[in-house]
């Protein structure tokens, strides 16, 4: 199974990326994921479903001790057409 992720992580400051934006970021970007998108308001991550809950399961972990109040998250399942 392969899923898709589109998380954003809170408080939003529009001058300087916070702490917890900089870790959701490195998270996802060290996970074993085949496709990243990482953005100013919205990120996207998709992969292998057990994969993506790894680096799921990290990134609330670390973005919640970085400071972020909340996290937002969707989790899809990808069909194979849908790529």
């Amino acid at each position: 199974m392969r899923l898709r992720v589109e998380f954003t992580t809170e408080p939003f400051d529009l001058d300087e990326a916070p702490a917890h934006a900089l870790v959701a970021r490195e998270v996802v970007e060290a996970a074993e994921l085949d496709a990243v998108d990482v953005g100013p308001f919205g990120n996207t991550a998709e992969g292998r479903a057990d994969a993506v809950l790894a680096a799921l399961d990290a990134l609330l972990r670390r973005t919640l001790e970085a400071g972020a109040t909340r996290v937002s998250l969707q989790v899809n399942v990808v069909e194979e057409g849908d790529r």
